[in-house]
């Protein structure tokens, strides 16, 4: 099932709320001594989370599928950057780092059962009840690498998830409880992403692929080091202010414009764009929007809200986007 975006959370008796979890969508596979892991756009993840594979062949049912979201705990958070090193390397650095970094697999869905029986024509309330039977008979302890998601049809608690829980939250969704499982589908499934702001530095930009004019910003905020820090990238520039801010920028163009941490080459958010880039003066200070920040920078590229020059550049600080709350660990 896809979940389509909207900006509210929906309310009613039909609905049912779970936390939007920050990992990869995964579905396990098991068949007898055989399991396999694969996401949601159809590719295999067994090789790279061999820790999952043993925590499902340990349980009793031998016959089942799952839905849910690989996840790795960072202390009381979840860290995405663990889960990006897990994919490329040698079978031998996948080793050592699912025993260093053992990841989780968190449960919100059943589709097939342990008598061998799909329920994906099944309402999602019965659904949930033999997912939550299946949860308490083969994963009860809560020390295991397989986890049951929270779930509530109260609207209360989903805004009290949505407003409370930390940054480890990236939104809610919210689910049809009558209605079968519709792979491939939108209409059964929304999510509600938590959007957040921040005043950054921007401590250089890039240039645009064919032109030479402003193609993105690139950001920072100080940390407690005193040290400006690359956290992230905005490039929601309308077309039209990109040669103007050029010219706005060009004349505070002075190394290193990040003391700390600074912009390398194109990351594993970044693949595609030019790695040239101008380091700036810290004069000029940026609000921006942004959905998710993890392993100190932000997951994706954020959107441009405002100028602030009443703001100082050394108020721009870390602590804006530090994780705050319990995390959703608490939740399961």
């Amino acid at each position: 099932m896809e979940a389509l975006l909207v900006d509210a959370i929906p309310e009613g008796d039909r609905w049912q709320y779970e936390p939007k979890w920050d990992g990869f969508r995964c579905l396990i596979f098991r068949d007898g001594a055989r399991v396999n892991l694969q996401s949601k756009s159809g590719q295999p993840l067994t090789r790279y989370f061999p820790e999952m594979v043993e925590a499902a062949q340990k349980l009793n049912a031998t016959r089942f599928v799952l839905d849910g979201e690989l996840v790795i705990p960072a202390g009381q958070h979840l860290s995405f950057n663990q889960l990006l090193m897990r994919i490329h390397p040698a079978e031998s650095r996948v080793r050592k780092l699912a025993a260093a970094n053992p990841a989780l697999f968190i449960a919100f869905d059943l589709l097939v059962g342990p008598d061998g029986k799909s329920l994906v024509k099944t309402e999602l309330r019965q659904r949930r009840v033999a997912l939550e039977a299946f949860a308490k008979t083969e994963f009860p302890n809560a020390k295991q690498n397989l986890r049951l998601s929270p779930a509530t049809t109260h609207f209360k608690q989903a805004q009290k998830w949505f407003g409370q829980v930390g940054v480890d939250l990236d939104g809610l969704i919210a689910k049809r409880i009558d209605l079968p499982y519709l792979s491939g589908e939108r209409t059964g499934m929304q999510k509600i992403k938590r959007m957040r702001t921040a005043d950054c530095v921007v401590g250089g930009f890039r240039y645009a692929a064919k032109k030479k004019v402003v193609g993105s910003l690139l950001l920072g905020l100080y940390g407690d080091d005193g040290l400006l820090h690359h956290i992230g990238f905005c490039s929601g520039l309308k077309t039209k202010e990109r040669k103007e801010l050029l010219k706005k920028l060009t004349p505070h163009i002075k190394p290193p414009g990040f003391t700390g941490s600074a912009p390398g080459g194109p990351s594993r958010w970044s693949a595609g764009r030019s790695t040239e880039w101008q380091p700036l003066e810290p004069v000029f200070v940026v609000e921006v929007s942004y959905d998710h920040f993890t392993d100190g920078r932000f997951r994706h590229g954020t959107r441009f809200i405002r100028w602030r020059p009443d703001k100082a550049p050394k108020q721009c600080r870390m602590d804006q986007v530090a994780a705050s709350g319990k995390g959703l660990l608490e939740l399961i």
